[in-house]
């Protein structure tokens, strides 16, 4: 039962669109109608500055982080379970129920939920990001490098065959949320980060 309380709460908590929540409580404008519309960190970033962007980073990998770490710190779950936990706290914020359903492409939620599975691998992944930024100063690349990276660095690092498949799972949908990123960078005509 306990196991079942935590994950639809890790659903729900993963759900918390903070970038929305941010910007709607500061008097910003609704950021699923301004940029590329979505809900994220990046677009936050851009329509409503730096400081907005940073915190909503912050928030959606607190996301990650709170349900992730009580399924394996406190409920003492098995790795399976924690599996299950790390997945369903993800799924919420790509379909949110708070938003029809319809959230951001997860790469903050994922990395919390990765600092907890495995911090070498992000560490790793993280070095990797920053070197894709720096070089080519597109943030969907590094994401999509990155996420496509993680599962098997976890699987290196934890040698957990449940950890990877969830890893695999939250990786393989970011990519897949990436995709009108990946026509963009196909055609050139991706957005450049600028700091």
């Amino acid at each position: 039962m306990t196991f079942i309380i935590l994950t639809v709460l890790a659903y729900l908590i993963g759900a918390i669109p903070c970038g929305v929540v941010l910007t709607r409580l500061c008097g910003k404008e609704d950021i699923r109608q301004a940029g590329s519309g979505n809900i994220g960190a990046t677009n936050v970033y851009r329509v409503a500055g730096r400081g907005f962007g940073i915190a909503t980073l912050a928030g959606d990998a607190l996301k990650g982080v709170i349900p992730t770490l009580v399924a394996v710190n406190i409920a003492s779950f098995s790795i399976t379970q924690v599996a299950i936990v790390a997945a369903a706290t993800f799924l919420g914020h790509l379909y949110p129920v708070y938003l029809g359903f319809r959230g951001g492409k997860g790469v903050a939620t994922a990395l919390g939920i990765f600092i907890v599975l495995s911090p070498k691998s992000v560490l790793i992944a993280l070095i990797v990001f920053v070197a894709l930024l720096w070089k080519w100063r597109y943030i969907s690349l590094g994401s999509i490098i990155a996420a496509a990276l993680i599962p098997f660095l976890v699987l290196l690092f934890e040698g957990s065959f449940p950890l990877f498949l969830a890893t695999l799972f939250i990786g393989g949908m970011v990519i897949i949320r990436h995709r009108a990123n990946i026509e963009r960078l196909r055609n050139g005509t991706e957005s450049k980060f600028k700091a």
